[in-house]
């Protein structure tokens, strides 16, 4: 019983730990695709979104990555410097189910620093080639 009780707690240390830093990488990963949204990078969005993703938009409209990329083909990046509306992630929660994780989290956008809309979104991520790819993304409008 001695031994059981340090096992446990150190069981329960690791799966902490674990779960902060797949919290951490997930939050990099959000913020990083939200900042190339921000400026419009088609490249952001060619590494965020995994090949046989399922958009669903807060227009009820349903799409893949195909045709989100014909939206931004011909498109070069905007200086940041001229971007009037940023993207960013609140509230980001991850649930994980070993090599898929589900992260929910309330997109703002916000024009002089002032956020002007919030949605709520929910992504499926799978981890492909070394990096967290979206698979399917729920966007609904937050009505508070």
């Amino acid at each position: 019983m001695r031994m059981l009780i340090p096992l446990v707690l150190l069981v329960i240390s690791f799966s902490t730990n674990a779960q902060s830093d797949l919290k951490a990488e997930l939050t990099e990963t959000i913020e990083t695709f939200l900042y190339g949204a921000s400026i419009n990078d088609p490249q952001a969005h060619a590494e965020f979104w995994a090949d046989g993703l399922t958009y669903t938009s807060s227009r009820g409209t349903r799409y893949g990555k195909d045709s989100l990329m014909q939206g931004l083909q011909d498109v070069e990046p905007y200086d940041p410097e001229q971007v009037n509306t940023w993207y960013g992630a609140e509230n980001i929660e991850v649930k994980s189910l070993t090599d898929v994780v589900i992260v929910n989290f309330t997109l703002t956008s916000a024009t002089d620093g002032t956020v002007t809309d919030r949605f709520y979104n929910t992504g499926v991520f799978v981890k492909r080639d070394g990096r967290w790819q979206a698979l399917n993304w729920n966007a609904t409008v937050a009505k508070d």
